[in-house]
């Protein structure tokens, strides 16, 4: 099965623009800096990929 946003970069820019966005907010959430900071880094770990798999096509 392919992935949905195989062929569209568009969405893929989209994706990872909104994967940005959660990051951005986990650094503002109610947490724990170590819960927020993980959070952050995973997201953002998520909208790299996404950038670099999409830049690919």
């Amino acid at each position: 099965m392919k992935h949905p946003h195989a062929l569209n970069p568009s969405a893929i820019q989209q994706h990872a623009a909104s994967l940005k966005a959660r990051a951005i907010a986990a650094l503002h959430a109610d947490s724990s800096l170590s819960v927020r900071l993980a959070r952050y880094n995973a997201a953002m770990a998520k909208a790299r990929a996404l950038e670099v798999a999409g830049g690919a096509q």
